[in-house]
């Protein structure tokens, strides 16, 4: 893809015969060549402008926010599309960085929120955030309501794309007020299915490696923080994530235990509650998520489309030339919410 070339046009409108570009094979390159080396944006990045706000508990948010340039002088910002991160994710992950670029393209005003201690900065609050956080995901997505004109477009990734579904399960019939349409992209909608997978053999010493690598040192900022909040040496001694999840994300935000917080958190037990369009996206190979893991079309609810690809890992579908580009599932994704929004 050259420096102004546009999306790959012959999949914006569905995913489900994506496949990946002969020179990046395999569910492992799919993930982590995407995420290092592809384009996320033909020609300049999408400027966003940050703004902290502050939450009902006297905590804060960081959210990355920008106008598409005609709308940059009117009273009420147009329709919006947030998309919510991953695990340790933030504005600088390729995927929202793809996405700021194609909703400034479509004319829509886009918000990327960053879960609490994400943006850069610890957050103040004894707590951090999580899978199944739909209370934090239902607050933010009111707060973007606010100033758009329409019910807002929500998309989330990995772990922002379950807690998303969450809020649309919890919100049922009242959820439409807010949002007219959400999409979760390679979530692992069945947590303890997904948080085993990627505690085994290359998974762990990659993704599980990678992940501790920055959640360890968090975790303990907000230790010297809030002495005793937890145990800290279990924590140190923490090497995959269901012990930190035990020790760490379960209690601090009201779960008894990384098993309890896995199964109250899933969102796939759920899907027929949802009462708002809900795309979910899987691709087969992603490393992250089981494929036995995934609902099959009779456990989604007529409210969800399934789109489970052959190709893409997880959160990869790169396309093009090397090195490839990754905003054929931005566009994608955007185009079902438009259509179904």
């Amino acid at each position: 893809m050259s420096a102004a070339a546009p999306p790959d046009r012959r999949l914006a409108l569905d995913l489900r015969q994506y496949r990946a570009p002969r020179w990046l094979p395999g569910g492992h390159a799919q993930t982590i060549w995407p995420a290092l080396f592809s384009r996320r944006y033909p020609g300049a990045a999408p400027s966003l402008t940050r703004e902290r706000w502050t939450t009902p508990d006297g905590d804060f948010i960081d959210v990355d926010w920008a106008l598409p340039e005609q709308a940059s002088g009117a009273q009420q910002a147009p329709r919006c599309l947030v998309v919510f991160h991953g695990l340790e994710g933030s504005s600088r992950s390729h995927y929202i960085q793809a996405f700021a670029h194609v909703a400034q393209q479509a004319g829509l005003a886009f918000a990327a929120p960053h879960f609490r201690g994400c943006s850069g900065e610890i957050n103040l609050a004894p707590r951090a955030y999580h899978s199944g956080d739909h209370e934090e995901i239902g607050w933010i997505l009111r707060q973007v309501r606010t100033r758009s004109a329409a019910p807002v477009l929500a998309a989330g990734v990995s772990l922002g794309g379950n807690a998303l579904l969450r809020w649309a399960q919890e919100a049922g019939s009242t959820a439409a007020a807010t949002a007219s349409a959400v999409a979760a992209v390679c979530s692992p909608l069945d947590l303890a299915a997904g948080g085993h997978a990627i505690g085994r053999g290359l998974n762990r010493q990659i993704y599980t490696r990678m992940f501790l690598r920055s959640m360890k040192p968090r975790a303990l900022a907000k230790w010297n923080q809030h002495p005793g909040l937890f145990d800290r040496e279990r924590l140190i001694a923490a090497t995959d994530l269901y012990e930190f999840d035990d020790v760490f994300t379960a209690p601090l935000h009201g779960f008894d235990g990384a098993e309890d917080y896995w199964a109250r958190g899933s969102a796939k037990p759920h899907l027929h509650a949802i009462r708002i369009p809900a795309l979910v996206v899987n691709a087969l190979n992603d490393p992250f998520v089981p494929r036995a893991s995934l609902p099959r079309p009779d456990e989604a609810g007529a409210h969800v489309t399934l789109w489970q690809p052959a190709e893409g890992g997880h959160v990869g579908f790169p396309s093009g030339a090397p090195p490839g580009h990754v905003l054929t599932m931005p566009s994608a994704v955007l185009g079902w919410l438009r259509d179904h929004g």
